[in-house]
């Protein structure tokens, strides 16, 4: 019985055939593997009628038909011939012997899947709520003395009921009003005066906008008005006395007459004369 499956299998011939003929035409098998692309040690194995060694018969009958025509033999023929005498033998070795498909047992199905990718979004949604909830409890005593920080100064309010002179004058022109006769001098740092002799009531004197430290010296600057853009915020001091290095910078002569208190309303003064000059 053994000896009948033997031969009813037996496919001596067909690799010694290819061997022979590649032998024949003088080609390597390196030169079989590179034309046909084929893995020399199949090809060994075809040399050798190791069919076993071989993956599933199609491509046993495929590596065969390539390797013969490669060397000028029939290859369809050869591989009618392989098929056929394979053909029962190899129905028992199916190609999964050699590629065998994952076990499914081993792959994790597709809900598997979804399902990790459901909890992960739940997850990152649930520290983001989190994360929510921690800032809203800490935001009311962050924002305690921020709103204090922030709660504007309290101003005393003029006597005639007018508003306050708001402190962001940084950069509008200053300008000085006589409303009596006085003598004045206005610095610059170090350079020369920028204006230096007496004023008639009435008269004006802008502060050009190039002056970048002007300060004051004055015996009478109770008669001296300050302007500052067009707010007239009073006289520079309540009373007579000297008074030198006062800065003319508008944020400071703000700063000045909030600190003395000095926001009141005073009488308009008289129609003004032309601006002073320098000297």
């Amino acid at each position: 019985m053994a000896e009948a499956y033997s031969e009813a299998f037996d496919t001596t011939g067909i690799g010694e055939r290819l061997r022979q003929g590649r032998e024949a035409k003088g080609v390597s098998l390196d030169e079989v593997a590179s034309q046909t692309r084929i893995p020399i040690r199949h090809l060994q194995h075809i040399e050798r009628e190791e069919w076993d060694a071989l993956p599933a018969i199609t491509y046993c009958v495929g590596f065969v038909r390539s390797y013969a025509n490669a060397i000028g033999l029939d290859g369809a023929e050869l591989g009618r011939e392989l098929r056929e005498r394979l053909g029962g033998v190899r129905s028992r070795a199916p190609a999964a012997e050699y590629y065998q498909p994952a076990d499914p047992s081993r792959v994790p199905p597709k809900s598997l899947a979804i399902i990790a990718a459901v909890i992960g979004v739940l997850l990152i949604a649930g520290y983001l709520i989190w994360r929510s909830s921690l800032d809203d409890v800490d935001e009311p005593a962050a924002s305690v003395p921020v709103q204090e920080a922030q709660a504007p100064k309290q101003v005393q309010q003029p006597p005639d009921g007018t508003q306050p002179l708001q402190p962001s004058v940084a950069g509008q022109p200053v300008t000085l009003v006589a409303t009596e006769q006085v003598w004045l001098r206005i610095d610059d740092g170090g350079g020369p005066a920028l204006f230096q002799g007496e004023m008639t009531p009435g008269q004006r004197f802008q502060i050009p906008t190039t002056a970048q430290r002007p300060t004051l010296r004055t015996g009478r600057p109770q008669v001296l008005r300050i302007v500052i853009g067009a707010r007239d915020i009073g006289p520079l001091e309540p009373v007579e006395r000297t008074v030198s290095d006062v800065s003319l910078r508008p944020e400071d002569l703000v700063a000045r007459q909030q600190q003395q208190g000095a926001l009141g309303a005073t009488p308009q003064p008289a129609p003004l004369a032309p601006a002073a000059r320098p000297q």
